[in-house]
């Protein structure tokens, strides 16, 4: 099923992306999840010089930052007045008021009636096409959708206006041909595979309800509350409400688990008892509020359950489809094979970004930064809620998450920038087929119907994100074939 191309690159229909004429392609502004603007593709480049090529603008630019741009655009009034006219005709011909036949009202009716409209039309033709004019003058390259401030229209004036853009920073690109990497040696072992075989019999694990005393490697289902000091565990650490107070906690009985020597103070209870337990919470504990102090739990054992796992043999390879447990351990194999060829491929790319950015001095657009780092807090945060992470504990480190994040966010959109300017130099286009191959892709792994996923992907502004992974992809490819594979390190066995 193949959609046109005016569908899956679509403009963001704000006045900045139109049909160029009746055989052109649409062009548009690609966004990431935050609507930050990608650059676009060299076609769309291409098709933005087209642009405004019937006009003639007088342009300045004023550099706020090396990465902030202030163009002042301005269009004759000849120009304005000849577009004007164009816009007051086509209503003329749209027209249709009581008391006149469709398309027969009066110039002067029309621009009386419908005066506010006819300036917003006009605008919304001019803007955006002296816009892009005005960045072909002035050889900017903008990263950002412009923040317009339009000047007054009136007719037999010109027409002036501002656009605030930020820009890519502005740096030599380096040679990208014969990057260094070291290549990864490693195979799949007999270890490894046992490993993950033992990973499959914990994922069949059943527990069972035991009516004996708690044991070591015993689970428990306890509910309890803290104290230090004889007051709440929150008292001193407002945020460690789960350290507090729980209900139906499951609890591994073993060494180390918890809070260091909790659970095995539980050894020998049954369902039903009560017991306290007292700890000391260690001095590099994760709360740092309580790291030395001693806490008094009152935990009363709900229940006792015993973890039982299938053995190794044919009852495991059924459980996983498998006729027999050679069969389940050579598929153990083809697939920890398999990610460890995604995994090696993976390295030999973070190394060629790696050396790539080391050779990259460059400014980056602010705004950009800002966006960027919010979506990598919320990735964070919420992989870190998905684990299981409190609340509490996640708002302890608000300051390092911000930085972890920040500096994420800048090596992401360093890297976004400078592929890009490779896949120019290097002529790499993503092509309507390679998009469509991958939403198909997406819509097989997550069963959705093709034409809604492309909506969804158009509503959400997500379609400029999966050109920008298949381009970089691309580039990546092209990136390890120009790369110079070191020789592995001698056996020092």
């Amino acid at each position: 099923m193949r959609f046109p191309h005016s569908f899956l690159f679509r403009c963001d229909d704000l006045g900045f992306g139109r049909v160029l004429d009746a055989g052109a392609a649409w062009f548009h502004h690609e966004f990431l999840r935050s609507n930050v603007w990608l650059p676009p593709s060299l076609e769309r480049r291409r098709a933005c010089l087209l642009v405004g090529e019937r006009f003639c603008v007088n342009t300045s630019i004023e550099h706020l930052s090396p990465c902030k741009k202030l163009l002042r655009v301005e269009l004759s009034a000849e120009e304005v007045d000849k577009e004007r006219e164009v816009v007051i005709r086509e209503f003329m011909r749209k027209t249709n008021l009581p008391g006149f036949r469709p398309g027969k009202v009066p110039r002067q009716v029309v621009l009386r009636t419908f005066k506010d409209k006819i300036d917003d039309e006009l605008k919304r033709k001019l803007i955006p096409d002296a816009y892009w004019k005005a960045v072909s003058q002035e050889k900017v390259r903008p990263i950002s959708k412009p923040d317009i401030e339009e000047g007054t229209l009136e007719e037999g004036k010109p027409l002036s206006f501002t656009a605030s853009i930020e820009t890519e920073p502005a740096f030599e690109l380096p040679d990208y041909r014969n990057l260094p990497v070291r290549p990864d040696t490693r195979s799949v072992t007999d270890e490894d595979v046992a490993g993950a075989i033992e990973s499959l019999r914990a994922q069949r694990a059943t527990y069972e309800d035991r009516a004996r005393p708690v044991q070591t490697g015993d689970y428990v289902v306890v509910n309890y509350t803290g104290t230090c000091d004889g007051k709440p565990v929150t008292d001193f650490a407002p945020t460690a409400r789960g350290l507090t107070e729980k209900k139906d906690f499951w609890l591994h009985v073993d060494a180390g688990e918890f809070v260091p020597g909790f659970t095995e103070q539980l050894i020998g209870a049954v369902a039903g008892e009560r017991r306290t337990v007292t700890v000391t919470f260690p001095a590099d504990f994760v709360v740092k509020e309580l790291a030395g102090r001693t806490g008094v739990y009152v935990v009363d054992v709900v229940c006792v359950k015993e973890k039982t796992i299938l053995p190794i043999g044919e009852e495991l390879a059924k459980a996983y489809g498998a006729d027999s447990l050679g069969t389940l351990t050579a598929g153990v194999r083809k697939d920890l094979e398999l990610q460890l060829e995604a995994d090696k491929k993976r390295r030999v790319r973070d190394q060629l970004v790696a050396t790539l950015l080391g050779r990259v001095a460059c400014d980056l657009p602010e705004d950009l930064v800002k966006a960027e780092t919010r979506n990598a807090v919320y990735d964070i945060v919420r992989a870190n809620q998905e684990r299981g992470v409190p609340k509490e504990a996640i708002d302890e480190r608000k300051d390092e998450i911000y930085t972890v994040a920040n500096n994420s966010a800048r090596e992401r959109i360093k890297a976004t920038i400078v592929l890009n300017r490779i896949a120019e130099q290097e002529k790499i286009e993503v092509t309507q087929q390679e998009m469509e191959q991958r939403i198909m892709q997406l819509a097989n792994r997550y069963e959705i119907k093709f034409d809604k996923l492309v909506r969804q992907l158009h509503e959400q502004n997500a379609l400029g994100q999966i050109r920008r992974e298949i381009m970089e992809a691309k580039v990546l490819d092209a990136l390890e074939l120009y790369a110079q594979v070191e020789e592995p390190p001698a056996s020092t066995a």
